[in-house]
């Protein structure tokens, strides 16, 4: 088993990964250096966490969509190695493409029979331009992608709701959306952090018996000052 930096046993591998849309809309407005830059500020808190919970280890991942898919992180990476490359955008919204590639990666094998559930965090600002019902019919095809917690971040106006609703796969959660890049930053933050907490501390029944993870606050958001950007 893996030690952390100065001894001690890891946790469980709890595996995270960002859905990121890179497609050209993401140039309009700065929105894609606005998610550069959300992200690089959302990392400290995962570090955060990760300090305060020794019983998981947070591997992260990242994922870009547009013409097909990459992997932007492709290696599980330990929170505490992370660092953030700079996302570009350009192409169409493959995202059907991009739930089937994290499919791929939460089988087992590669995927740890003792890990923890997965914390998928999705960000788009707008629609599927390919077979989004493929994508999502194939993450929840693994048990892993079933098991996921899943939440789904909108920018602008434009952001289809209904698909990222669809991501999310519960009625209790809705997605949440920015407005302009001070609330990117707190909406990234906020799920990031919520979708870890609830992957490495999931509910107990008084039978001792795993409960499905529950609905986290939605977050309360600034309206923030006088902003040059709003999408």
């Amino acid at each position: 088993m893996d030690k952390r930096p100065g001894g001690g046993l890891a946790g469980r591998p709890l595996h995270f990964i960002w859905i990121a849309d890179c497609s050209g809309s993401m140039q309009a407005d700065g929105k894609i250096q606005a998610l550069n830059n959300a992200i690089r500020e959302a990392i400290p808190h995962l570090r955060d966490l990760a300090a305060r919970n020794p019983h998981a280890q947070i591997l992260v991942r990242a994922l870009a969509f547009s013409s097909g898919t990459r992997w932007h992180v492709p290696d599980p990476t330990p929170v505490e190695r992370l660092i953030w490359p700079d996302l570009l955008a350009y192409g169409y919204t493959d995202l059907g493409a991009a739930l089937t590639e994290v499919a791929s990666v939460l089988r087992s094998p590669p995927m740890e029979p003792r890990s923890l559930p997965p914390a998928l965090v999705l960000v788009s600002d707008g629609e599927p331009t390919d077979d989004f019902e493929a994508g999502i019919a194939a993450l929840m095809a693994e048990p892993w992608g079933a098991k996921a917690v899943r939440l789904a971040i909108g920018i602008g106006r434009d952001a289809d709701t209904d698909v990222l609703q669809r991501f999310i796969g519960r009625p209790d959660i809705r997605p949440v959306t920015a407005a302009h890049p001070e609330q990117l930053v707190q909406l990234i933050r906020w799920a990031s952090t919520v979708a870890s907490r609830a992957a490495s501390t999931p509910a107990v029944d008084p039978a001792g018996q795993r409960e499905q993870w529950r609905p986290p606050e939605q977050p309360r958001i600034s309206a923030g000052g006088r902003l040059p950007v709003t999408w």
